[in-house]
């Protein structure tokens, strides 16, 4: 078998696969490979930009592990590969919702957790800030639960954004609310304006996620805020106009043209953003919070300093207009608070988040490296699941806890059962 992610720009070929259907199962190849030899790793659904799954020993494959194992008032603990949508859609059944979560719903719980899928929320942090407890299969073969306040705060620290490097993660429990509604407003405003009113943006809504057009001064505005109902949700028709064809259909109708004809990137983005219109709904969370995505693409997404958001942006666009790059798709800033993961982009920090986009049969490695300098400049830290370029020796110095995640790796994985090379490279 050979493992591809969804970009296609990442493939593994493993010397065996194993689809557990229980712990003891995935307890069972744990000790089946370090008396082999042999490294192992456990993929989600392979929404990860970089190598973070790939080995060239055992591939766990999580569609066996699905599936919720017990109910609590606030709490729900689900089966590592259960996928984000079909935990949505349990929990809505119930009346439960996350507090807050990204817009990717294929990914699974521990995919999502272990590279630090975040969301964006003004009080809200990412999925790793809703886990309440982590069941995990170490090297030595040993289970073990890690929650706050136990013996294990330490592993449970390290490993809520643990990149599968101390252990296999089996089961999750998430901490749930009652259900509640979003008002989402979707509206243009321009890169000028937002950059003259950052603090108040950020401040003034529970969840702010923008999209700013190069070449362009016009960007996506979207807010979600909590409300008391009635609900009001978006058409059939509208629904699909938004969601499927005009962020879809036709967005890559746009960015395969862009590809052909480069030249004519700056017109086609003129012509989206003169297309962009408001509108508002009120529906269930999740539906609100997640969106669909069609069209391919690569991505690289830094989170800095909230306070150093608008200097980012601005050297952003000033760096993309100075090198006359064209770029079709837009960039995305999202917000969220402080974590207390040790390697959560957010750790100890409230945090901005510039991602950039390219059209995966456009690769744009310039555009990339461009950017980057600017972010790490900013003293920022990738996204462990989208592309960059750093290493140890620099992540280092960004995480003031990643020296105490190395040296709890060396004490339970000593022989780097969990490694590859993606590891070896950020972790060392």
């Amino acid at each position: 078998m050979v493992f591809t992610n969804w970009a296609g720009n990442q493939t593994g070929v493993p010397a065996e696969v194993r689809t557990p259907a229980s712990t003891e199962e995935v307890v069972d190849a744990v000790r089946a490979a370090a008396a082999s030899g042999r490294r192992l790793r456990m993929a989600g659904t392979g929404h990860s930009f970089t190598g973070v799954a790939l080995t060239d020993g055992i591939l766990l494959l999580p569609g066996g592990l699905t599936g919720v194992r017990s109910w609590h008032d606030d709490r729900v603990t689900v089966l590592a590969g259960t996928p984000l949508k079909a935990l949505n859609e349990l929990l809505d059944e119930r009346g439960l919702a996350l507090a807050n979560m990204g817009d990717i719903t294929e990914q699974t719980v521990a995919g999502a957790i272990q590279t630090g899928t975040h969301g964006t929320g003004r009080d809200t942090g990412g999925l790793a800030d809703q886990v309440t407890e982590l069941e995990l299969v170490l090297a030595d073969g040993r289970v073990v639960t890690a929650g706050p306040g136990s013996v294990q705060q330490d592993l449970f620290d390290a490993a809520r954004v643990g990149l599968g490097a101390l252990g296999v993660l089996t089961a999750v429990t998430f901490r749930v609310e009652p259900a509640f509604l979003l008002h989402n407003r979707r509206r243009r405003m321009t890169l000028s304006a937002i950059l003259g009113a950052l603090d108040a943006t950020t401040s003034g809504n529970d969840h702010l996620d923008f999209f700013w057009l190069p070449h362009t001064d016009a960007c996506l505005v979207k807010t979600n805020n909590r409300h008391p109902g009635p609900a009001r949700p978006p058409s059939a028709f509208k629904h699909w106009l938004d969601n499927v064809f005009l962020e879809n259909t036709l967005f890559g109708a746009t960015c395969a043209t862009g590809a052909r004809f480069p030249a004519l990137i700056p017109r086609i983005n003129a012509a989206s953003a003169a297309a962009l219109g408001d509108s508002e709904s009120v529906d269930t969370s999740y539906k609100i919070f997640t969106a669909r995505r069609d069209v391919r693409f690569l991505e690289m997404e830094y989170a800095i300093p909230r306070e150093r958001l608008g200097q980012a942006l601005r050297e952003t666009r000033d760096l993309i207009d100075r090198m006359d790059w064209k770029i079709t798709f837009p960039v995305e800033v999202r917000v969220t608070p402080a974590s207390d993961a040790w390697l959560s982009t957010a750790y100890g920090r409230p945090t901005a988040y510039l991602a950039c986009h390219i059209y995966r049969p456009t690769p744009h490695p310039a555009y990339f490296e461009g950017v980057e300098e600017i972010m790490t400049r900013l003293g920022g830290r990738p996204h462990w699941g989208k592309l960059h370029t750093k290493d140890a020796a620099y992540l280092r110095g960004v995480y003031p806890r990643f020296a105490d995640f190395v040296a709890l790796r060396d004490r339970l994985d000593p022989g780097r059962l969990f490694g590859n090379a993606y590891l070896e490279t950020v972790l060392g």
